[in-house]
């Protein structure tokens, strides 16, 4: 199962972040990669349980059965899946496109050292360490792909 927690799966999305430009166009989605690299250091924050939330309705009725289904194989996120209202980006984004992949990779390396760290996700409610792990892969891996990266 390829985790962010892996030296190996982490060095791989980073190379693909590297090579990403900032004119590659949606595959999918309404974001610019502009907004999909600040929503994903909004998502990086929850994962490395830098911001704190509390989980919603819709995500105690549904959220375990979601996430045992997303964290039992390898198959990449769909399309259509939704984001977190919190997570949500639109506008302008301020940081310039090389501040963003900076902050995005230096995220991603900080997996590293928090590798057990469990955090409360807003739809999921609370994961292990090893379930942000493959989540983690997954969104950037789903992001990356969006934009041909």
């Amino acid at each position: 199962m390829k985790t962010i927690h892996n030296a190996a799966d982490r060095a791989a999305l980073i190379t693909r972040i590297q090579a990403l430009q900032e004119t590659n166009p949606a595959q999918w989605g309404k974001m610019t990669i502009h907004q999909m690299m600040y929503h994903c250091i909004l998502w990086e924050d929850l994962a490395l349980n830098k911001s704190q939330f509390r989980q919603n309705l819709i995500g105690k009725i549904f959220g375990r059965m979601a996430l045992r289904s997303l964290t039992k194989n390898d198959e990449p996120l769909k399309r259509s899946t939704p984001t977190d209202p919190s997570l949500k980006v639109s506008g302008n984004v301020v940081q310039t496109f090389p501040e963003l992949k900076a902050k995005w990779i230096t995220l991603l390396q900080e997996h590293e050292q928090h590798a057990d760290t469990p955090i409360m996700h807003p739809f999921f409610g609370k994961m292990t360490g090893a379930q942000v792990g493959i989540l983690a892969y997954k969104h950037t891996d789903h992001h990356l792909r969006q934009f041909g990266g």
